[in-house]
């Protein structure tokens, strides 16, 4: 990484850091240098295959069991990330949840879910981080480009909760910008993932909405969260920015 923008000696909690664009974001931020929490719900062995991983390439990273719907288990993962590693200098708020169907179809617990996840989550994981970080820290949360466009139906709900995060980031940036810590959301377009792969159900439809043609690739996502993270991204704070292949232009 550019030693302008390092942020090695930093650590990093990412939540719902063990798959797709969170483990790109997790394997990108300890090349940078920083020491990596992830957490994961269910599947120890693939958290585990990715804490080895880093480990291997000279890295440093836990992997730390916890539900996002719950508050305890968040609060518990800032607190052993600090713990661990001796400080808390990066967030991401990688963990999120995708329920398409029509609002009248929409069950109440898929309702509260949703929100729990892509948005209570964030709450709770900012609130924990800005009591343990010092200045400087940095704040990301993983939006969506469908905050700003739902081009098909069923996605209200999902479109609500990404909004969500925006009024967060900015309302946030306003609280913690005087001590230093930055606060942003990332949105992404459709990126290659298995939650909703290039060769899948929805990509015949996505692909021709894309200006690049293609979906994203995760490492494009968290090379921009590094990015985010570092130091030359100081006076970046309170914003809601696209990486989204020209989905929404």
């Amino acid at each position: 990484m550019d030693n302008l923008n390092s942020i090695q000696g930093k650590s990093a909690l990412v939540l719902g850091g063990s798959r797709g664009i969170g483990a790109a974001i997790a394997r990108r931020l300890a090349a940078g240098g920083a020491s990596v929490a992830i957490t994961y719900v269910q599947g120890a062995a693939p958290a585990q295959a990715l804490v080895e991983e880093i480990g291997k390439a000279g890295g440093r990273a836990i992997a730390i069991q916890a539900d996002s719907a719950s508050d305890s288990a968040i609060e518990a993962a800032v607190d052993k990330t600090k713990a661990t590693f001796g400080s808390f200098d990066i967030l991401v708020n990688s963990a999120g949840v995708l329920a398409i169907a029509p609002i009248e179809e929409f069950t109440t617990e898929d309702i509260d879910r949703t929100i729990a996840i892509n948005v209570r989550s964030a709450v709770i994981a900012s609130r924990a981080a800005a009591r343990a970080m010092g200045t400087g820290g940095r704040i990301i949360h993983i939006g969506s480009t469908n905050a700003n466009r739902m081009p098909f139906a069923g996605g209200a709900v999902y479109a609500m909760s990404k909004s969500a995060l925006q009024g967060l980031t900015q309302g946030l940036a306003r609280d913690l910008g005087p001590r230093g810590i930055t606060v942003n959301t990332v949105q992404p377009g459709p990126v290659d993932t298995d939650m909703n792969p290039a060769n899948g159900p929805m990509a015949a439809n996505l692909v021709p909405m894309l200006a690049t043609g293609r979906y994203g690739h995760a490492d494009e996502i968290a090379s921009f969260v590094a990015y985010l993270a570092g130091p030359e991204a100081a006076y970046i704070t309170g914003a809601n920015l696209m990486i989204d292949g020209g989905f929404a232009a």
